[in-house]
C-alpha cells in the first residue's frame, strides 16, 4: 500500500517506508563492511610479531650497535658517544641550573643537592614557549631570547638555593637536536628539525652560542655539560636507582641510549686508553632491519620530509601510529564504502587522527562503542557509523598499536641481550632497569602491554623478572642539572 494522499493509513505506510530504507542501509553498510575485512585481514598477518620476528629483530638491533660502535656510518645506528664519563652517584652537593631544549617550548630548572643525605633539598623550574618568529629568526635572536628567560629565571633566586662562595652557576644543556658531540660540554649542530628553521647554526657550537648569548645578557654561568633528553633520563634516574642502565623516550617520537664500556667502543680507540663506562646514544629511530612493514607504512614513508629514513620511530613512536590507522581507514572508506556512499572529507586529511584518539577509542569499554562514534564524528567527520564498523576501527587500531609496542619491546631487548653478551652474563642475572619517559608509555596502557609482553617472551619467564621499567617523568631537566654536577668544574674541591 502506498502513502499517497486519500490513503487510509498515511502514518502507517511512511514508517514502513522508513524501515525498508533503513533495512537496505544496514544491508548496504553490512555489505560493504564484509567487502572490507579482507583489508584487516592482511593488516593482521603483515602486522604479526610473532617471536621468530621479535628474535630477529633484537638480534639486528644487537648487531647494528656493535657496527656502530665500531665505525661511524657502519649501520643504521649512530651510536654516538656522549662523553658523560661521570654519572651522578649522591655525593654532589650545590646549586645547579639545567635548560632543556627540545622543542617549541623551553624548560629552566634549579636544584640544590645536599649530598647522599639529602639528596635533592629543592628544585624549581619554569616552562617558556618559543614564539615561531624566533623559531624561523637568528641564532643570536634564539640564543638571546633563551639566554634572557632564562636571566630573568636566575633573578628570582631565593629560599633554599645557595650558591656556594667562590663558584660560578654552572647550567647543564639538554639540547635534543641532532649534533656531533665532541666533548662532554661542546656539541657542533648538525641540523635543525622540529619545526626549527634557525639561520646560521648548523655546523656552530651550540655550547659556545649561548655562552656568548649569556655573556651578552650578562650572565655569569657556565655550561658544565651538554645531553639530549634521553641521556638527562638516564642521568636523572640513575641518581635515584644505581640499577638503571638504559633509558628509552616513547612519546611523539623516540629514542633509547644505554651504559656501555669504554673497552667495547672501538672507534674510540684513536683518543687513546680510557677506562670505565659512557653513555651511548643509539639513535635507535634510524633501525629498520626486518621490519613487518604494509603498504600504509611506505606510502606515509614515501611522503614524509625524511622519506627512507627513522623507519623503526614511523613504526613505534606516537607521531606515527595515529596517521597509519588513517590511511587504513581511507583505504576501506574508498574502495568499500565503509562508513556509506559519502566519504568524509577530513578522513583524506594527513595526520588528523592522532594517537591519543586511538588511545581513548580503545579505551571504550561501553556496550555501543560510543566514544568511538564520537571520535569518528568529530575528527574525521563520519556523521553515521554501525557498530560493526566501529568494532573494526578498534582493531585496526589495535593492529598498529600492538605492532608498535611489541617491535619497541624487542628493541630493549636487543640493547640489553648485547650488554648481557658483552658482560658475560652480568646484566640479566641480576636486577636491571631500564628509565621510560614520554607520553606515549605513559599514557597508553595497551601499547605499554604489549612491550612488557613481548620483553617477558623474549628473555623467559626467569631473566624477564630481573628487567624492571620504571616510568620518569620529564626526568631529562633533572637528569642535565645533575650531569653538570656530576662534571663541575668544581669537582675536585671541597664544598663550602
Amino acid at each position: 500500500m502506498s502513502a499517497a494522499v486519500g490513503s487510509p493509513f498515511p502514518a502507517v505506510a511512511v514508517a514502513q517506508h522508513r524501515r525498508r530504507g533503513r533495512a537496505a542501509a544496514v544491508q548496504v553498510r553490512s555489505s560493504a563492511m564484509a567487502a572490507a575485512t579482507p583489508i584487516l585481514d592482511d593488516l593482521r598477518l603483515r602486522c604479526a610479531t610473532p617471536l621468530p620476528l621479535l628474535r630477529h629483530v633484537a638480534d639486528a638491533m644487537a648487531a647494528d650497535m656493535r657496527a656502530g660502535l665500531a665505525v661511524d656510518g657502519a649501520g643504521e645506528l649512530k651510536m654516538i658517544p656522549s662523553y658523560v664519563y661521570s654519572l651522578p652517584t649522591g655525593d654532589e652537593t650545590g646549586l645547579f641550573y639545567a635548560l632543556d631544549l627540545g622543542g617549541t617550548n623551553f624548560r629552566v630548572l634549579r636544584v640544590q643537592l645536599g649530598g647522599k643525605d639529602r639528596r635533592v633539598i629543592d628544585s624549581e623550574s619554569e616552562q617558556v614557549s618559543i614564539p615561531k618568529e624566533i623559531m624561523h629568526g637568528t641564532t643570536e635572536e634564539l640564543f638571546n631570547f633563551i639566554a634572557a628567560r632564562l636571566s630573568n629565571f636566575v633573578a628570582k633566586e631565593g629560599g633554599n638555593f645557595r650558591l656556594q662562595k667562590g663558584r660560578k652557576r654552572e647550567i647543564g644543556f639538554t639540547f635534543s637536536f641532532p649534533v656531533k658531540q665532541t666533548s662532554i660540554d661542546s656539541g657542533i649542530l648538525i641540523k635543525w628539525t622540529k619545526g626549527f628553521a634557525v639561520s646560521g647554526t648548523a655546523g656552530r657550537d651550540v655550547v659556545a652560542c649561548l655562552n656568548a648569548a649569556m655573556e651578552r645578557q650578562g650572565l655569569d654561568m657556565l655550561v658544565s655539560a651538554l645531553v639530549n633528553d634521553t641521556v638527562g633520563t638516564l642521568a636523572g634516574a640513575h641518581y635515584w636507582d644505581e640499577d638503571v642502565m638504559v633509558a628509552v623516550i616513547l612519546g611523539t617520537g623516540t629514542n633509547a641510549c644505554y651504559i656501555e664500556k669504554n673497552d667495547f667502543i672501538p672507534k674510540l680507540l684513536h683518543l687513546g686508553p680510557v677506562t670505565g663506562n659512557t653513555i651511548i646514544n643509539t639513535e635507535w629511530g634510524a633501525f629498520s632491519d626486518g621490519l613487518p612493514l604494509t603498504e600504509f607504512d611506505r606510502d606515509m614513508d614515501a611522503e614524509s620530509i625524511n622519506p627512507g629514513e627513522q623507519i623503526f620511530e614511523k613504526t613505534i613512536s606516537g607521531m606515527y601510529l595515529g596517521e597509519i590507522v588513517r590511511r587504513v581507514l581511507a583505504k576501506m572508506a574508498q574502495e568499500h564504502d565503509l562508513f556509506g556512499h559519502s566519504f568524509a572529507d577530513k578522513l583524506a586529511q594527513p595526520f588528523v587522527l592522532r594517537t591519543p584518539h586511538l588511545c581513548a577509542m580503545q579505551q571504550d569499554r561501553s556496550n555501543d562503542l560510543g566514544e568511538v562514534e564520537l571520535i569518528l564524528r568529530d575528527v574525521i567527520g563520519v556523521k553515521e557509523s554501525s557498530l560493526a564498523e566501529r568494532r573494526a576501527i578498534v582493531d585496526v587500531s589495535d593492529c598498529i598499536v600492538k605492532r608498535g609496542g611489541r617491535l619497541a619491546g624487542a628493541g630493549i631487548a636487543g640493547i640489553l641481550q648485547k650488554m648481557e653478551s658483552d658482560s658475560n652474563g652480568q646484566v640479566l642475572g641480576r636486577r636491571t632497569a631500564v628509565a621510560m619517559d614520554g607520553g606515549l608509555y605513559e599514557n597508553y596502557p595497551q601499547y605499554r602491554s604489549y612491550m612488557t609482553e613481548a620483553m617477558v617472551e623474549l628473555f623467559g619467564p626467569q631473566d624477564s623478572e630481573h628487567v624492571v621499567v620504571e616510568h620518569t617523568k620529564d626526568g631529562s631537566g633533572i637528569g642535565a642539572a645533575l650531569l653538570a654536577a656530576a662534571n663541575s668544574k668544581y669537582a675536585a674541591q671541597s664544598s663550602t
